[in-house]
């Protein structure tokens, strides 16, 4: 199957080839990629599932936002939306755009509608 007798120089790379064509010959190169191509692909996906699932599993992601006009926090949750969607209502301004968007002199107006309204207790 193998050239017998390469010359000394070339012996180590005759023995490489003649083991890969040994290898290649008996199947077990092409069975160990093809097995491992679908492996591969099967924990991929299964990755990808994972995390569409961990963003579309509905848990609300709530952050705090600081007020530097009055020094406080508000947590930033629905209780919250819907207060700066009623704010953006009133004012005129796309309930659409995030908060943390805003220009700055836009969120001062919100904070002061905001601290003019509602739960004062509850940031």
């Amino acid at each position: 199957m193998c050239a017998t007798n390469p010359a000394p120089e070339n012996l180590q790379v005759a023995q490489n080839i003649c083991a890969a064509r040994v290898f290649n010959n008996l199947g077990g190169f092409n069975v160990k990629m093809k097995s491992c191509g679908w492996l591969t692909s099967a924990l991929l996906s299964a990755v990808i599932m994972s995390s569409v699932f961990g963003m579309a599993c509905g848990h609300p992601h709530y952050y705090r936002v600081y007020d530097p006009y009055y020094s406080d926090y508000h947590v930033w949750n629905h209780d919250e939306v819907v207060y700066y969607n009623q704010w953006a209502a009133e004012t005129h301004h796309d309930p659409h755009v995030d908060f943390r968007k805003l220009p700055p002199d836009e969120q001062k107006q919100y904070w002061t509608w905001r601290h003019s309204h509602g739960d004062h207790d509850r940031h």
